[in-house]
């Protein structure tokens, strides 16, 4: 049954399928599935009955108004749904909740269905998927090799086709490892943007819930409904305007470390695929630049070898001295060995993150986005199982300082190994650039002729993506403004961008206006009819927060108006009092200041 989004979506539309009919066509996949077990995905399925209460809830609603109207998806055992327990891998833990975790209560408001509660690494502690009671969580493509954790039975149940998408959670890469290792999109969200209310906390101050999807454009989809500010999480916070949408952009810069700084463990393939997404991305438009990696992966040492893994203690400290013997044998380990980190060991590692923060935080003056593989290689289950520690450190070599570093990022699908298995990589962005991301993800997935998940079926073309607020104000420039002039830099200071050179509709007259230096146009629209021409500008784009004191500084008897495009499209940019012209020299004919500028 094909569960993509749009897909799914569009048969609801049309009236051929309905949320009762689908649930009763994917329980058989659900039944044969959970009766062979070679995948050990599920702690709790949902039986038909639960399930199709959630589909009548939708009889009689509008398709249109729920953006997510009968959608399947599957939920992380550490994320709560009312009435049925959650474990974190953990029986002995196990409580059941009276009410939804806040994201998954909008995701059932949008119209979805919750399919079953998903195997995990044991208290979301691993990249592995093989620390559960429940047995070892099984790759989609190979059973013999790790699925990717901790959000392992989430990633496996979208790419075997069972749910559309499913909720994940990523402290140090659990929702872009398994990811990666089942040939999905995998969606780590900037911190605080998608609630933590109802979820098991890792790290209370570095976790996110995350989202797997057969496509970017479906991971959007689930993005802006679970996305919101809740009061109850006092880690919450409201998504930000996401700034450029380099993501559409027809050029763009993305970072790619130095050869010498990656990593892929014993891969023979892993570097010429990894080459292969770059050049991608090249196609698409981006210009590749090298940067120093190191200070991500010092911050990434930080994670495991630092004071944080004593906040995984925190977080079941009464339980874990409670019952120890509950624990899997190697999260116990874990857990347990930070039990002497000092509060003096805690301050000393959170002034090294600082340092490295603003390190790190140098790399944004010269691109867009970077790129890295998600994980080196994959590792047979048993391979873990010898070594459970050192391979576990090797998977979150490109993930484990993504949150220490406040980051957005998406792992996508980028071809197969020689073995067969997926390999994915990972796009990086600074906080709240999630939408930009997802877009360049669409771009860079589409780009590959690659199945859905594990399921065999061909990618279909993009869908939609939802819209997320910019921040952004375009404006036009026509005079000491344009690249290079004197007053260039006005625009560079507020991380203004070019955007695109561009001429005006033929109804402006442009004047070389008296005084300067800086010499200044003044362009004034008097339509076509009364000598107006075409005058040459260029479009920038900037923050808006900082587009107010951009037009304070502008001297009258300019000002920011609308100007109408060449190509019908209106633009706030630079206009000129009509008084203001008399008496000044008309240089229309020259089609722009910059040529003016080249004759006088």
């Amino acid at each position: 049954m094909n569960l993509e989004m749009n897909a799914l979506r569009a048969r609801y539309l049309e009236g051929s399928l309905t949320p009762v009919a689908m649930l009763e066509e994917l329980e058989a996949e659900l039944a044969a599935e959970e009766a062979g077990q070679s995948h050990r995905l599920w702690i709790r399925r949902l039986t038909l009955a639960e399930m199709r209460a959630y589909a009548q809830a939708l009889e009689g609603r509008d398709i249109a108004g729920l953006p997510l109207y009968g959608i399947p998806f599957a939920i992380k055992d550490n994320i709560d749904l009312a009435g049925v327990p959650t474990t974190a891998a953990c029986p002995a833990y196990a409580y059941t909740p009276q009410r939804h975790a806040t994201v998954v209560q909008r995701l059932i408001d949008a119209g979805a269905i919750p399919v079953g509660k998903a195997n995990l690494d044991q208290f979301a502690t691993g990249l592995v998927g093989v620390r559960s009671p429940h047995g070892a969580c099984r790759n989609s493509f190979d059973p013999d090799y790790v699925s990717g954790g901790s959000s392992s039975g989430s990633a496996v149940a979208v790419a075997l086709g069972l749910a559309s998408f499913s909720l994940g959670t990523d402290t140090a890469g659990s929702g872009r490892v398994p990811a990666a290792f089942n040939n999905l999109v995998g969606v780590k969200p900037t911190l605080g943007t998608l609630s933590s209310t109802g979820m098991v906390p890792a790290c209370r101050t570095l976790d996110t819930i995350s989202i797997f999807a057969l496509t970017a454009d479906n991971a959007a989809q689930a993005l802006a409904v679970a996305q919101a500010e809740d009061e109850s999480d006092p880690y919450s916070r409201r998504a930000e305007p996401h700034g450029r949408d380099f993501g559409a952009a027809a050029h763009f810069r993305f970072g790619v470390p130095r050869e010498d700084q990656l990593q892929f463990f014993g891969s023979a393939d892993g570097l010429s695929l990894y080459r292969m997404a770059v050049r991608r991305l090249q196609a698409l438009g981006g210009e590749p630049v090298e940067f120093d990696f190191a200070p991500f992966l010092d911050t990434a040492r930080l994670l495991y070898e630092g004071p944080w893994v004593a906040e995984r203690y925190e977080a079941i400290r009464d339980f874990f001295e409670a019952q120890p013997e509950a624990l899997h044998p190697v999260t116990r380990d874990i857990l347990g060995n930070s039990r002497g980190i000092s509060a003096a060991d805690a301050f000393g590692a959170m002034y090294r993150l600082k340092a490295l923060q603003r390190v790190a935080a140098r790399v944004w003056q010269d691109i867009d986005c970077f790129i890295t593989p998600t994980a080196g290689r994959p590792y047979r289950i048993d391979e873990v199982e010898a070594d459970p520690i050192r391979l576990n450190s090797n998977l979150g070599y490109y993930t484990n300082f993504m949150n220490l570093l406040d980051l957005a990022a998406i792992s996508v699908p980028a071809g197969f190994h020689d073995s067969g298995l997926p390999f994915g990589v990972t796009l990086v962005a600074p906080a709240f650039q999630d939408a930009p991301l997802l877009r360049l993800a669409a771009r860079l997935h589409a780009a590959q002729d690659l199945p859905l998940g594990a399921t065999g079926m061909a990618m279909p073309a993009p869908g939609p993506m939802p819209a997320f607020a910019s921040g952004q104000v375009r404006v036009a420039v026509c005079g000491a403004h344009l690249s290079g002039l004197p007053l260039n830099r006005q625009l560079t200071e507020r991380g203004a961008r070019l955007v695109a050179e561009v001429e005006s509709a033929p109804d402006y007259k442009l004047y070389a206006l008296p005084g300067g230096p800086p010499h200044r146009p003044g362009m004034v629209r008097v339509g076509p009819d009364a000598g107006g021409a075409a005058i040459a500008m260029e479009v920038w784009e900037m923050p808006a927060s900082a587009f107010g004191s951009f037009v304070a500084g502008i001297p009258a008897p300019l000002g920011i108006g609308t100007v109408t495009l060449a190509d019908g499209s209106a633009v706030q940019g630079f206009v000129c009092e009509a008084q203001a012209v008399k008496g000044a020299r008309d240089i229309t004919g020259f089609g722009g200041w910059r040529a003016y500028l080249a004759a006088v």
